[in-house]
């Protein structure tokens, strides 16, 4: 039997991302970004499944102290870390979800097993902490989460009584700006993490994980962890994963409204994730991955720049930052 096409996007966040990255910096971003990639690529290279290769990639950039997401994750107003995250299975709409965790390594596989080993979709805070009791999933403590980067953000953020849609490489940006005292600052961000696949089977998967927003307030829940918001599958659709300003990705339940038009519009792949990042969403909210039954992959994003990865069955690959 002829092998089906594969394709594997990611994302490390969208945003304002300081076009004055060292050399050193923009290096260190595309060689992690083809990491993450390549954990999910030789799964699919070896007739895996898309859902095995989105978990990889996604622990993979969970792992990384680069990005908002597992190791690297913001602070929350109180200084501490609540992280959120996503998955989400095409060929049966399976999905789980985990938001508010503080002590589970990687949230993607925590959520992962809540699609695979409870009858629910989503567990917060202690419920969450509690089923990961019971799953048996890697732990750590508080400070494992911790980065002098994001420690200088959140000093900073809280200086200015501002919340941080996520981030720069560095805390300038927020200096340059004169920001009202407790607004959202969108000027900002690489928050959310994700990853979107098509395997040989021709199934659909999504996975989306982040640490929030910078100096965000305990609680806070954005888009990461919301099925059809930041994260939805549909076998003969589309897998998207969002990264961008949470509260207007719910708003506009991005994932699920690239899905709907292309199911109920007959809009294609491109004209769906177009429509959604720059008719639906303002300028600066963010963009998205996403990749249709035919392995097309699109990246849209409406802000600076968006860390982004793609490659697929027929050799093609791509990483890139702005551009």
């Amino acid at each position: 039997t002829k092998q089906m096409k594969f394709a594997v996007a990611i994302h490390g966040g969208s945003g304002h991302i300081d076009r004055a990255l060292t050399e050193e910096q923009r290096k260190e971003y595309l060689d992690s970004l083809e990491e993450a990639l390549q954990s999910g690529l030789c799964i699919l290279q070896d007739g895996g499944s898309s859902l095995d290769a989105v978990e990889a990639c996604v622990r993979y950039l969970e792992d990384h102290p680069l990005y908002n997401a597992g190791k690297g994750s913001v602070f929350t107003s109180t200084g501490g870390h609540e992280m959120d995250a996503s998955i989400m299975d095409g060929s049966n709409l399976g999905c789980g979800s985990v938001g508010g965790v503080t002590s589970v390594k990687n949230p993607i596989s925590l959520a992962r097993k809540v699609m695979q080993n409870s009858p629910h979709v989503m567990f917060v805070s202690q419920g969450a902490e509690k089923f990961a009791d019971e799953q048996g999933v890697d732990r750590v403590p508080q400070d494992y989460f911790f980065t002098q980067h994001r420690y200088d953000q959140f000093l900073m953020a809280k200086g200015k009584n501002v919340t941080v849609i996520s981030e720069s490489s560095d805390s300038k940006s927020l200096e340059k700006e004169n920001v009202p005292g407790g607004q959202e600052y969108k000027g900002y961000s690489k928050g959310t993490v994700g990853a979107v696949a098509l395997d040989s089977n021709g199934n659909l998967a999504a996975a989306t994980s982040t640490g929030g927003m910078t100096n965000k307030l305990p609680g806070r829940i954005g888009d990461s962890p919301i099925i059809g918001a930041g994260t939805y599958a549909k076998n003969g659709y589309a897998a998207v994963s969002g990264t961008g300003w949470g509260e207007q990705f719910i708003r506009h339940a991005v994932s699920h409204s690239v899905i709907a038009m292309m199911e109920y519009g007959g809009k294609t792949l491109e004209e769906a994730t177009n429509e959604v990042v720059f008719k639906k969403l303002n300028k600066e909210d963010g963009g998205l991955i996403a990749v249709d039954q035919s392995g097309n992959v699109s990246m849209p994003y409406n802000s600076e720049g968006m860390f982004r990865a793609m490659a697929n069955s027929d050799g093609l690959k791509q990483v890139k930052i702005f551009e």
